[in-house]
């Protein structure tokens, strides 16, 4: 599993993605995948900011992460289904959408050819540290599942296994997708 910041950042563009989809389409509990996607975004805008922002121009990215940051708020405070929560989410996935555009486009592009292969593993170390506590911190230790993990057709969600894999300590574990997190818990027995 490739570790180099762009990869990571790149990584997490594509679960912030898949939440909006999942939200779009309608797909289970619409406040556990909002809460998903508070976390995700906030911790990944954070790390970014704190670890990989210091060392390049990237004043207009820090003002979409805040501009970012209010809609998630709004979005948290909206009732699921109604008008007010449809029309919230679509100014958040259009501006985080720019964003990522903006940032996979131009900001990361433009660090890999100012940085060695080596620089951009210790970045992404950095980031990878700062984004997990961050999501540590915003999620109180805790995942959204209560430790039986499973959803109504009897299959754990990514968030009760990101839980299961937090308690076993496994690490790597916010990079991994569903089934990578599958099969780091059957590797340890949980």
């Amino acid at each position: 599993m490739a570790t180099d910041v762009i990869t990571l950042i790149t990584r997490d563009h594509r679960k912030v993605e898949a939440l909006f989809e999942r939200l779009k389409k309608k797909e289970g509990d619409p406040r556990a995948t909002v809460a998903e996607l508070h976390a995700l975004l906030t911790a990944h805008a954070r790390a970014e900011e704190d670890r990989v922002y210091p060392g390049i121009d990237a004043h207009h990215e820090v003002e979409e992460h805040k501009e970012a940051e209010v809609l998630l708020d709004a979005l948290k405070r909206a009732e699921p289904g109604t008008a007010d929560f449809e029309e919230t989410l679509g100014k958040l996935v259009e501006a985080v959408n720019h964003h990522v555009e903006e940032e996979e486009g131009k900001l990361l592009p433009k660090l890999a050819s100012q940085v060695d292969a080596k620089e951009l593993e210790r970045l992404g170390a950095a980031f990878r540290k700062r984004r997990d506590e961050e999501l540590t911190a915003l999620t109180g230790g805790a995942g959204s599942g209560s430790g039986s993990g499973s959803s109504a057709d009897g299959e754990a969600t990514k968030a009760e296994l990101y839980a299961e894999a937090r308690k076993a300590d496994i690490p790597g574990r916010s990079q991994m997708d569903k089934e990578e997190l599958e099969e780091a818990l059957r590797k340890t027995g949980s």
